[in-house]
């Protein structure tokens, strides 16, 4: 059948366009986590994704799964081991199985109270050879995200260290964070978090920690009467990569995405703290008694728990852990 020229034309040219739309995306990383869309690691997992597709042209695109629409998050870390995903922003407290050397953060007041000299942390040598040991786990660990502190709550009173004796708080499943109770003469029970609100209601546990946004969203203040500002625990995020797809993309895309995550860094802090803040608000509107630990109060609570979480990390960690301690020490004693 004749075809005319300018009929032919215009396919070719048809079919150009849509080659070349192809051509430009040329490389799609899903990326999975447990949050919510309206918290404060979603909101900025799409800030990300749109400097990057900015900066690459569209040539890369990050596809975002909020709320484990990609599983659990033990099935989507090992889904960036296996590549049948290429990404997912892990809490670091949910890694622990995969690398122990990660639960270094589980230790109380490991970071800084000051945000610029966490950062600085996260971003120096102690922050750079803590993602380095998820190199030989079938991770790239691109960087470590903010994502609040731990509070104290409980049903009977925590007017100081003391009150913490025989009282029973719920952990995550964490020899760490099993010592620091013990250090202060509790007891630690590892529940899992979908039957904590009803543990708490019922007094399998008195108390527990979380940050308190956590605390607002799941109504935990509701069965608990008492809160302890006290900023003792930090939650960290890791951005965690498939190595064979971050291999795959050429040195100046990974540059892109790196520098995406890095800068978006004070905008999700400050993200994080308003969402804190309109908690606090809430929490203390609901007539929980709300109480802010002084500086004096969080230092005894350092000194007490600091030798036994970090004891309890090096069992688990080995001589992994040992360097990573000792390279924290070494930027704490610079930045001193």
């Amino acid at each position: 059948m004749f075809k005319s020229p300018l009929l032919l034309s215009g396919v070719t040219a048809l079919g150009l366009v849509f080659a070349g739309a192809a051509s430009a995306q040329e490389f799609i990383a899903r990326i999975g986590h447990l949050e919510s869309a309206a918290q404060s690691r979603h909101v900025h997992l799409e800030k990300v994704a749109e400097l990057v597709a900015e900066r690459t042209d569209g040539a890369v695109e990050l596809q975002l799964f909020p709320q484990g629409q990609l599983g659990n998050q033990r099935q989507m870390n090992e889904g960036v081991q296996l590549g049948t995903i290429e990404g997912t922003v892990a809490p670091a407290a949910f890694l622990g199985g995969f690398n122990p050397a990660v639960s270094i953060l589980d230790i109380p007041y490991l970071l800084p109270e000051d945000a610029a000299e966490a950062q600085a942390l996260r971003e120096g040598p102690f922050g750079k050879a803590l993602l380095d040991t998820f190199s030989d786990k079938g991770m790239v660990a691109l960087t470590l995200w903010p994502n609040g502190k731990k509070q104290f709550t409980s049903n009977k009173p925590l007017d100081s260290l003391t009150d913490f004796a025989d009282q029973k708080f719920r952990v995550m499943d964490s020899s760490i964070l099993i010592e620091q109770f013990n250090a202060l003469g509790a007891s630690a029970i590892a529940l899992p978090f979908g039957e904590l609100y009803t543990s708490l209601q019922t007094g399998v546990v008195d108390g527990e920690e979380n940050p308190l946004d956590t605390i607002k969203n799941m109504k935990f203040y509701e069965v608990q009467d008492y809160v302890v500002i006290s900023d003792h625990g930090a939650m960290e995020d890791v951005v965690l990569f498939n190595p064979m797809f971050w291999d795959s993309l050429p040195a100046e895309y990974q540059d892109v995405i790196s520098t995406a995550f890095s800068e978006v860094i004070p905008d999700l802090t400050a993200h994080k703290a308003a969402a804190v803040e309109e908690a606090l608000q809430v929490i203390t509107d609901s007539g929980t008694n709300v109480r802010v630990a002084s500086a004096e109060e969080r230092a005894e609570l350092h000194d007490a728990t600091w030798g036994p979480a970090s004891e309890a990390y090096v069992a688990k960690a080995g001589e992994t852990g040992e360097a990573l301690l000792k390279a924290y020490d070494e930027a704490t004693a610079a930045s001193q």
